[in-house]
């Protein structure tokens, strides 16, 4: 998987709910309000959630923890959606800082975010904006 070239989110998305975090403490926050925006989603005629849910709360939260952790705050968390599929758009004020996806290490030695939202996600990328780097991932809403 490579980050090395910046990429946008499809641009016909359009926004459900959105966060700001100032700190780790909040993820909490962020997972509930996720699962109560997914859930609350219309959902098109040949459409389910099935993990959906999980999947965008386990990569947003690892996402917003980088955000935290390697960005410069606040961050800023947006869910969105096409027709079709949910996009997680997390933004830092880090623009000139590209993501970097670990090398090889063991689970417990952490730094597996990137590798980890990418499993979950149908696309995954980046771009910088202004004074903003932002990271996001698509998930497909599968057919009934």
């Amino acid at each position: 998987m490579s980050l090395e070239t910046a990429s946008r989110p499809p641009d016909t998305a359009e926004e459900v709910q959105h966060w700001v975090l100032d700190s780790a403490t909040e993820l909490r926050r962020l997972r509930a309000g996720l699962f109560e925006a997914l859930m609350g989603e219309p959902m098109p005629p040949d459409g389910r959630l099935d993990d959906v849910p999980e999947q965008v709360a386990i990569a947003a939260t690892e996402l917003a923890t980088n955000a935290i952790r390697h960005g410069r705050p606040p961050t800023r968390v947006h869910l969105r959606r096409t027709e079709h599929t949910f996009v997680l758009d997390v933004a830092d004020e880090d623009p000139g800082t590209v993501p970097e996806v670990a090398g090889p290490r063991a689970p417990g030695d952490g730094g597996l975010g990137l590798h980890i939202v990418a499993e979950l996600a149908e696309a995954i990328g980046w771009y910088a904006e202004g004074t903003r780097k932002h990271v996001w991932a698509e998930f497909r809403i599968p057919p009934a």
